[in-house]
């Protein structure tokens, strides 16, 4: 059954753009991936704070609290950045470019796999902007008044900079920072690592063992990779070639169906969905029905993907609600399938449109495309339109769709609704709820920036931009190539003494979903103290079964 459908492009968003001082929404985010504990969120849009939730796409003018003995880890590609206990963190700009943040109090751990020569990754804090300049692995602390900060260099290189001087912090040195308008600076050799430290050395082993199961297949800046492996199987098909199939699906599952839509600027309607794997399946690539089941097929591997809120099309019609029995106030939608052009109903380019297509269609000569067919057009999903901007479960929301009604339907590419408190938090409304938010005076503590952060709808956070460094800047050595991971440390955390206590209050998770084909630490690693795990963060029910390791990793157990 063939229908032809009218593609109407809405271009109704352009004022994002222009709010965001951009043409076109920035080709990266940082996906949030793991919780435990009370962490919260507050999105640039709105002034209220929301329990965070995982798979979310954090952009420019994020905030992020943790609460005592919770923890977070998001991923920026291949870059893991992780939040110990009572760390208040923005994203102050993250754009192709750019990965610039604020921590005013906390701790933050970060692993820098990739770093492109016109790539900056800069950590700003009431003492000092930190510039991380090589891949490698960092750490900052900001003391609970704020009047010092700290960064350790286990690999790469790091700059402080405030109160018109330059430190550099060169591998295995440790710099203390202290003072706003005056810097004074203590460095010395890096100490062993703590608890936190060593847990978060064995996330980063145990992710990147996990990526390698997909590294031929998908480019490792393409956020969440690292988690197919352990959900799913690669396989070859032959009309679509490598194709990724999630393992331990029930019946009648179908791709963007289960979860939910929130409304995250600059992209707009944005899925966000339930699984653990579920975010680089549905923010890059397409779907499609082969071997009897569902497979994700990536496309042509390049570089960095371009991320994309969901890769859908919106459909609709005037006698599409009368078909399903609704009158009106219907969302619904059908993933897209291999080699069809997504079109961005929120303001780009003809370059964006490529970008964001070129690893399924690499000719793109008319965005304004009035006849397409979607291989997938059977599969609709709908849910009242309450239910779509409150940010609820489609899964339990879902209106059944009969096959008589897909002949009324017309491609819309965007549902006509209007964005509620919900949909920008990405939260349903639970009156009597509590969240736990970050005290007043850390929120308004001021920060060292080096470079200026954009200008946004309101100031994302309070910052000053360091005067210019006096004298001879101090020489920090850069590589030409940096685009290679640094030698992954030996799993031998254990070999470290107890020198440094862990850091107060830093949540000890002991829920890590550890890969079927990840290597486990050495014996001698301490077992960090138990916690009760987060639900949000359990294996998904869904998918039970693990690959096989691969020769690789069989190796690399062996070193």
């Amino acid at each position: 059954m063939s229908r032809i459908f009218d593609i109407r492009i809405w271009m109704s968003l352009t004022t994002v753009g222009l709010l965001w001082g951009q043409a076109d929404p920035p080709s990266r985010v940082a996906r949030l991936n793991y919780l435990t504990g009370s962490v919260s969120y507050r999105p640039d849009s709105v002034e209220d704070w929301a329990a965070a939730t995982p798979n979310y796409p954090l952009t420019t003018g994020d905030h992020l609290w943790t609460d005592q003995g919770s923890g977070a880890e998001m991923h920026i590609g291949s870059t893991a950045v992780r939040l110990a206990s009572q760390t208040a963190f923005a994203i102050l700009n993250l754009d192709d470019r750019t990965g610039q943040f604020s921590v005013s109090q906390g701790f933050l751990n970060v692993n820098i796999r990739r770093l492109g020569d016109d790539e900056s990754f800069e950590v700003d804090t009431p003492s000092g902007a930190i510039s991380l300049l090589r891949p490698g692995d960092y750490r900052i602390d900001v003391t609970p008044d704020g009047n010092s900060s700290m960064v350790t260099v286990r690999a790469g290189e790091a700059e402080a900079t405030g109160g018109g001087q330059a430190f550099p912090v060169h591998s295995s040195q440790q710099g203390r920072f202290s003072g706003t308008d005056q810097i004074s600076s203590d460095i010395q050799g890096a100490p062993p690592p703590d608890e936190w430290d060593q847990w978060c050395m064995n996330r980063d082993r145990r992710e990147y063992l996990a990526a390698q199961a997909s590294e031929q297949y998908v480019p490792p800046e393409m956020a969440g990779a690292e988690d197919l492996g352990q959900y799913g199987v690669w396989r070859n098909d032959p009309m679509y070639g490598p194709v990724w199939v999630p393992t331990g699906m029930p019946g009648g599952w179908a791709p963007y169906r289960y979860g939910h839509w929130a409304y995250v600027l600059p992209w707009g309607w944005t899925w966000i969905d339930d699984a653990p794997w579920g975010f680089a399946p549905f923010h890059y690539g397409r779907w499609a029905m082969a071997g009897g089941g569902w497979v994700w097929v990536p496309g042509a591997r390049v570089g960095r993907p371009v991320y994309a809120p969901a890769l859908v099309a919106f459909v609709g019609g005037r006698d599409f609600g009368v078909a399903i029995g609704i009158g009106g106030g219907v969302a619904a939608w059908i993933p897209l399938g291999p080699r069809e052009v997504y079109h961005p109903y929120y303001h780009v380019s003809d370059v964006y449109v490529r970008d964001v297509n070129i690893m399924h269609v690499t000719n793109i000569t008319n965005v304004n495309v009035t006849n397409v067919t979607y291989v997938n057009r059977t599969y609709v999903t709908a849910v009242r339109q309450d239910a779509f901007v409150g940010a609820r479960p489609v899964a339990m929301a879902l209106v059944r769709v009969p096959p008589s009604a897909v002949e009324h339907v017309q491609a819309v590419t965007v549902v006509d609704a209007r964005p509620g408190r919900e949909s920008y938090l990405g939260r349903p409304a639970k009156p009597g709820v509590r969240v736990v938010t970050p005290p007043a005076t850390v929120m308004n503590r001021t920060v060292i920036v080096r470079n200026a952060p954009p200008q946004m709808a309101r100031p994302i956070a309070p910052v000053r931009v360091a005067a210019p460094v006096s004298g001879n800047r101090p020489a920090v050595f850069r590589p030409v190539e940096t685009n290679t991971h640094p030698a992954m440390p030996p799993n031998n955390a254990g070999r470290y003494s107890a020198g440094v206590p862990a850091v107060g209050g830093v949540f000890r998770p002991n829920n890590d979903r550890t890969p079927a084909n990840a290597a486990r630490p050495a014996a001698t690693t301490p077992p960090p103290a138990k916690t009760s795990p987060a639900k949000a963060n359990q294996p998904h029910p869904q998918s039970k079964d693990k690959p096989k390791k691969s020769t690789e990793e069989k190796k690399d157990e062996k070193r």
